[in-house]
């Protein structure tokens, strides 16, 4: 049985609509819906709540996703800018405020340049370490829109890159230790991730007989880009399997391996859209809209949290004695 909620077709012609404010064309090329990528921020939370924490801890870990937040809005809008004669050529990316005209590229860019400055002045007055993972970022993040989404494989290894940055720098503003294996399962992971949204692209250029908008997409096929998706999907599997065996919160006990069901149905339900739905280029809206895995998501952290925090052991004592 199908649980997804209709998905939002992005192939589909949309019907007329009146030409957006200022405000709310600004506020769509923010990109809101993207922000759930920065959720990562909260791994290192997550997955260190055996270690002495407090509601400090979690206010810069909230602070750290605004100013994450704040800062991939400026890239956003320095991507649409960059990209806006291209956009107008795209079916989708055509009604993107910036190509649609209904922001300016001068208003676009003054945005940017506003949210940019607040967000790492921020940054650095939330940690020094912090901050500076925020510069990185944010410094190969517009690398990747005028440079490196041009070249073949670089591609994906920086968009992977921004994801593995917010992995660290959501343990770096607690601050707290994070294990290697949770940087490798995040690598692994955003590759998934970037690799299936290349073929997703691929896919839909080829349909519409046209890659103008993406060139790099010449550089990939098919079953290039599949045997790549297979090759980290199963170091993504290994590498976390591993991870619930080495991390600290496995020394004790290794109840963490009860989540590994949780990650291969999300990349098994991942690819099962990606290939049945067509939504492989919008992973935000995996997660925003079909419900399964938003579920699988929630149980994923709950169970998380029981394990780490040492909570699930104590409830299996009490329920022993």
């Amino acid at each position: 049985m199908n649980t997804l909620e209709e998905p939002v077709s992005e192939t589909a012609e949309p019907p007329p609509r009146r030409p957006r404010s200022l405000v709310a064309a600004l506020l769509v090329s923010l990109r809101p819906r993207q922000w759930t990528k920065n959720l990562l921020i909260f791994a290192g939370l997550l997955f260190t709540l055996d270690q002495r924490q407090d509601a400090g801890h979690v206010m810069r870990a909230v602070g750290a996703f605004v100013i994450f937040s704040l800062l991939s809005s400026c890239v956003y809008l320095i991507n649409d800018v960059v990209n806006r004669e291209r956009d107008r050529a795209h079916p989708k990316k055509r009604l993107r405020p910036i190509a649609a005209g209904e922001l300016s590229a001068p208003a676009a860019v003054t945005a940017a340049c506003i949210l940019g400055a607040i967000s790492l002045t921020a940054a650095f007055i939330l940690s020094g370490r912090f901050g500076s993972i925020a510069l990185i970022y944010f410094t190969m993040t517009v690398g990747y829109s005028f440079y490196f989404k041009h070249i073949v494989i670089l591609d994906v290894l920086v968009l992977a890159s921004g994801f593995v940055l917010r992995a660290i720098a959501g343990a770096v503003v607690i601050p707290v230790g994070i294990s290697a294996w949770l940087i490798l399962c995040t690598m692994m992971l955003a590759l998934f991730l970037a690799l299936s949204k290349r073929k997703a692209e691929l896919l839909a250029s080829l349909e519409s007989g046209s890659t103008g908008s993406r060139r790099i997409l010449t550089e990939y096929t098919g079953p290039m880009l599949d045997q790549m998706i297979v090759i980290v999907t199963s170091a993504c599997l290994m590498s976390y399997a591993l991870y619930t065996l080495e991390s600290p919160a496995a020394y004790k006990h290794h109840y963490l391996m009860a989540t590994i069901p949780f990650v291969l149905y999300g990349i098994f339900r991942y690819l099962y859209l990606a290939h049945r739905h067509d939504i492989g280029e919008s992973p935000d809206a995996v997660l925003l809209e079909d419900r399964p895995t938003l579920v699988n998501l929630v149980l994923f952290g709950i169970a998380t949290g029981l394990i780490v925090s040492h909570q699930l052991q104590r409830i299996i004592d009490a329920f022993n004695r």
